[in-house]
């Protein structure tokens, strides 16, 4: 077991000696001077190396195990754009720095949200957001605005029964009311119900599509075209969006405005709390209210330079300092230059491929309650296992730990009971699919010969299984 670092400290002991101080000391402010010493333990570099690297083993990461986790799209990611963003002049940039000084960061922002525009349909973007939910954020701030503008007080949003949690929140942030439509029976947009729910005061749909059973809403043209009558807009959740670049964009669908998990399709570092980006893209009736700053370029001296526009008096002014988290953005920028058009459609036609793949090896053992051709996620259930054996899909994604596979999503979407949304991306090859295959089929029989076994999994883990409610509400963070 790995001692906490505290109890490694030695009195004395350090990793760096600095020199001594070569300028004069000034007297410090009483009322910010530390009286007391800083309580960081004393210990080696090698004990610090070691320490942080035995914790990092204890983790599950992309780089080491299988990841399926659905909705989230956890695939590998070149480390050339790791390289990209660690070069001096893009890593120690500073947005203080004249604006002459920093013409290629500013060029990299430029770049990025034309392609985002062309991958999208939405030629106006903004790379401000910080991360998915704050790109919802936004994207809802958006829409708001543009009803003020028209002096039309429209108030509510339209949400699908199987929608991230996320969509419900953003809309509530800002003021809207969320009422929302259910799902027909093939696991998408009940068309008939939404024509139920609208009325003047709908100011738009918030849509992830692919929807979060990885069905693609067929409908979409008439959902579209419904809430256009009515005068409403499109939100597009861009969760999803590794299933559909190079195939088809958003803006063909009918959409107004969409945020981009940045860090999910076009990679960039995602969990463990960051760093993340969401743009956010827009139609020509929304660009006047994207918030600053807005970088353009124009032509001095037969040369381009990238200046900051002055901002609309409609914007709905900053939504963070400075350009957006940069070197998330520099990552997502090199992968897309890197593939090109091509090779960008060949990354969500090879995470559909397995997608469907896994979903036709397991359907046989393991129900699919939404059985169509998926995109580049599916949902199954454990309903059935569990009324049969007790085991539930809590209990089969505890053992996955053990064959080292990560556990994918667990009861979610909610309106599949005993769900688990699996998501294999196109990083991965034949034999780790065959692999995971061989995995759950292998668990479904333990389930059914010995279904102890699956209650008390992980057995290869510090700690089996936990309290996870009162883990969160009580967190015990040293030994």
């Amino acid at each position: 077991m790995e001692k906490n670092i505290f109890n490694k400290s030695k009195k004395s002991r350090r990793g760096i000696v600095f020199p001594k101080l070569d300028v004069e000391e000034s007297n410090i402010p009483s009322w910010i001077k530390r009286d007391n010493e800083i309580g960081l333990p004393s210990v080696s570099e090698l004990d610090v190396v070691r320490h942080f690297t035995k914790l990092s083993q204890k983790n599950f990461s992309v780089d080491t195990n299988f990841y399926p986790l659905g909705s989230c799209t956890m695939k590998y990611n070149p480390k050339i754009n790791e390289f990209a963003a660690s070069l001096d002049g893009f890593l120690n940039v500073h947005p203080y720095q004249e604006i002459f000084q920093i013409q290629g960061a500013l060029e990299v922002i430029y770049e990025l949200e034309q392609a985002l525009a062309k991958i999208t349909g939405l030629p106006y973007v903004t790379l401000s957001p910080n991360a998915g939910a704050h790109g919802e954020f936004v994207g809802v701030s958006l829409i708001k605005k543009y009803f003020e503008s028209k002096n039309d007080p429209r108030n509510i949003a339209i949400i699908p029964d199987s929608a991230h949690g996320t969509n419900p929140a953003s809309a509530a942030m800002i003021g809207f009311k969320t009422v929302q439509v259910k799902s027909n029976p093939e696991g998408t947009v009940d068309i008939s119900h939404l024509k139920e729910l609208i009325s003047k005061d709908v100011a738009c749909i918030m849509l992830t599509n692919p929807n979060t059973l990885g069905l693609f809403e067929k409908d979409i043209l008439e959902i579209s075209k419904i809430m256009k009558q009515n005068g409403s807009l499109l939100y597009y959740d861009g969760a999803n969006l590794n299933a559909i670049v190079g195939k088809v964009r958003p803006s063909d669908m009918g959409f107004d405005v969409m945020h981009i998990n940045l860090h999910k399709t076009f990679s960039t570092p995602h969990g463990g709390g960051g760093p993340g980006s969401g743009p956010v893209c827009v139609s020509e009736r929304l660009k006047d209210f994207l918030p600053n700053p807005i970088i353009s370029k124009r032509l001095n001296k037969d040369k381009y330079e990238f200046f900051i526009q002055n901002p609309s008096e409609s914007s709905i002014s900053r939504v963070r300092w400075f350009f957006g988290n940069f070197l998330v953005l520099l990552k997502a920028y090199v992968y897309i230059i890197s593939l090109g058009k091509n090779g960008l459609k060949m990354v969500s036609e090879r995470a559909v491929l397995n997608a469907n793949y896994l979903k036709n090896k397991l359907k046989n053992i393991f129900p699919v309650p939404y059985n169509d051709h998926c995109m580049h996620e599916f949902v199954i259930s454990i309903k059935n296992l569990k009324s049969q054996t007790g085991v539930t899909a809590s209990d089969i994604a505890k053992r996955l730990i053990d064959y080292g596979i990560h556990p994918p999503t667990v009861y979610f979407p909610l309106i599949v009971q005993e769900a688990m949304m699996i998501e294999p991306t196109e990083t991965e090859s034949k034999e780790i699919l065959d692999d995971f295959i061989s995995v759950m089929e292998t668990i479904y029989k333990e389930s059914l010969n010995d279904n102890t076994m699956l209650k008390d999994a992980p057995f290869k883990t510090r700690l089996s299984r936990l309290d996870e409610a009162k883990a969160v509400k009580e967190p015990k963070l040293t030994l």
